[in-house]
């Protein structure tokens, strides 16, 4: 005969676990349940206060000054004085219907982000399929393609800037000297183009760190489904199709998440190498943000154009949220 301490059993089968989690749960003494339902109260207490320092910091330089920038979108603040004028939706209603400068900066910065995550996507996926054994050689390459991401905007912006140079630039040069002078051009110069060579620079200046978060992705799918797949026959490209691409999904949100992220933070890189120029070709949102409150200052203009700004890449944000869920939700 069962004893009555024992948890009962139904049909003669193991009871579930949460049956028995439960009957041990209410043998406890009750001295022992008080004292752990006033350590459960104490416990959040204190380790809210482990926040504080953090959400200080994040109140202090990211929620009150973008509050900020909501209420003096609707004033005319030169950044100066200390009294401003409410205009309302003046400064939506002029960049929505007469401000071009503003729609060539958001096209500009919708080509560039698109050029980045597309090129830089690609290149750091070929870069991990090539350097993915651990070898002595692709630990090496590894670096090699690691080591431009600790450079500086700033020092990647002046080494390109000769690079680009229509007079002595190396690229120019080496056209030239290859017997392809016909190629040569303003880089920069060209207002057709030069968002997308800028583009180019953004995509060496970071495919080697996503290269190390695709690297890692590749390495954690089991190597019995390749195993399998090679007893099976299949091609290298369905092992890709079926297998590495499926796989690695997590890392290519990751990738395509922070790249997205990458493009509308290139304020320095294109501050240092354009300027926005030539005649507003290269101009990205945080570019025209900066000249109109510093240039031009025109704070409360550029505190509408902010606002803008923060819309835009939160629709992005959902949109690509959405498409790499429904992705990963059919592999």
């Amino acid at each position: 005969m069962a004893s009555s301490g024992a948890p009962a059993t139904t049909g003669g089968k193991e009871p579930p676990v949460v049956a028995v989690a439960a009957g041990v749960q209410s043998q406890l003494p009750a001295a022992v349940k008080r004292r752990r339902r006033r350590g459960a109260t104490r416990a959040p207490a204190s380790l809210w206060l482990f926040l504080l320092p953090a959400a200080s910091l994040y109140v202090a330089f990211f929620v009150i000054p973008t509050l900020q920038a909501f209420q003096y979108s609707v004033t005319s603040w030169d950044g100066l004085s200390s009294d401003f004028e409410y205009v309302g939706l003046d400064n939506f209603t002029n960049l929505a219907t007469n401000d071009s400068i503003f729609r060539t900066a958001v096209v500009n910065n919708l080509e560039f982000m698109v050029t980045v995550v597309v090129l830089q996507t690609l290149l750091s996926l070929l870069l991990a399929l090539a350097l993915l054994k651990n070898t002595r050689t692709s630990v090496l390459l590894r670096a090699v393609f690691f080591f431009p991401t600790i450079l500086s905007s700033v020092s990647v912006a002046f080494i390109f800037s000769f690079v680009y140079d229509p007079t002595f630039g190396l690229a120019n040069t080496a056209l030239q000297r290859i017997g392809l002078g016909s190629l040569a051009q303003p880089w920069l110069g060209d207002q057709n183009l030069a968002i997308y060579y800028i583009g180019l620079i953004q995509v060496w200046f970071h495919a080697g760190q996503m290269m190390v978060i695709y690297i890692a992705g590749l390495q954690a799918i089991p190597a019995e489904l390749y195993e399998s797949a090679d007893v099976d026959g299949v091609s290298r490209w369905q092992r890709f199709r079926y297998i590495t691409w499926p796989m690695s999904s997590t890392a290519t949100a990751i990738v395509v998440a922070y790249t997205t992220i990458q493009s509308f933070k290139a304020f320095d890189l294109i501050f240092a190498l354009t300027g926005g120029g030539p005649n507003n070709a290269t101009e990205i949102l945080s570019t025209l943000i900066y000249n109109t409150a510093f240039q031009n200052f025109q704070f409360g203009y550029a505190a509408a154009q902010s606002v803008i700004f923060i819309f835009v890449i939160g629709l992005i944000t959902w949109a690509q949220r959405r498409a790499i869920s429904r992705f990963q939700g059919e592999v």
